[in-house]
Order: C-alpha cells, then sequence, then structure tokens
C-alpha cells in the first residue's frame, strides 16, 4: 500500500511547528507559544461518615507565553504592556491555529479570551553565540476554546 499526501493527513498527527497567532486583529508571527490549557480547580466534600468526594470546581486562570524574534523598529508588544496604566488594559483575543503545510488552511484553532499582558522578558545577551534575539511576553486570560475546522 502506498501512503499518499490524503493518507498522511488522515492517519498522521498535525506537526506543531506550522501555526499561526492572530493578536486582536493582527496577524503576528511568534517562534513559540505555550500555555493553552484549560484546568478546573477540585472541590473535596467530606462527609460525616468519612466519606470524601471530589467534583470540578472554578475553571483556573489561563497563562500563556509566546515567544517573538526582535526586529528593528517599533515594538508592539512593548508597546501593549507599557499601555497599562491606573489598572486599565487594552484586553485582546487571540487565536492560535495549526495550519496545512502550505499555511493557507486552518485545522485546529485555540480561541483565547480577553487576553492581556502580565509581563516581558528581553532577550539574554551572549557574544560567543549567533541565536536570534527573542523576547518572551507572558499574557493572563479569561479562558479558552478549541476549534477543529
Amino acid at each position: 500500500m502506498s501512503t499518499t499526501a490524503e493518507l498522511i493527513a488522515d492517519e498522521y498527527p498535525i506537526p506543531s511547528y506550522r501555526f499561526v497567532v492572530s493578536l486582536g486583529e493582527d496577524q503576528v508571527a511568534f517562534k513559540s507559544v505555550s500555555g493553552l490549557d484549560i484546568k478546573h480547580d477540585s472541590i473535596e466534600y467530606k462527609d460525616g461518615t468519612g466519606g470524601v468526594y471530589r467534583m470540578p470546581g472554578q475553571l483556573q486562570k489561563v497563562n500563556i507565553t509566546l515567544n517573538k524574534g526582535i526586529f528593528s523598529g517599533a515594538n508592539e508588544l512593548y508597546n501593549w504592556i507599557n499601555s497599562i496604566s491606573l489598572n486599565q488594559v487594552e484586553k485582546k483575543d487571540l487565536m492560535i491555529s495549526l495550519t496545512n503545510e502550505s499555511g493557507s488552511e486552518l485545522l485546529v484553532t485555540w480561541n483565547v479570551s480577553n487576553a492581556f499582558p502580565t509581563g516581558l522578558t528581553g532577550p539574554s545577551f551572549d557574544a560567543t553565540s549567533n541565536e536570534i534575539s527573542v523576547q518572551e511576553i507572558t499574557l493572563e486570560a479569561d479562558r479558552v476554546s478549541i476549534q477543529a475546522h
């Protein structure tokens, strides 16, 4: 039996290196994304006879980390975190999507609601290395939902 592109697309997991990130209305190139977790707190209930029962509680906050190369010119991520003042920040929705080989078709999308920056880390400098300069932004969000296309 020969292996065709359609069979590979149907039978094999989607590679994680082909992804796009939409931050609000803009599509931004990132090196890596992590923290797309959906977790609930656990509630423990003890009755008077020694029985212990557990059930899911409230949805936990989402902490997302995005890494992006630094380019000359304006730094949108710095501008976003720097805009926080007097407990006010522009919250944005994110879409992180795995794509097909050409990037023309979305396969799975993680929708992140009401994200705002909580930290921006600059690159590590090393004169003996030839690696690119990467900054890291951490975001906190209300929830993550997954959409298959």
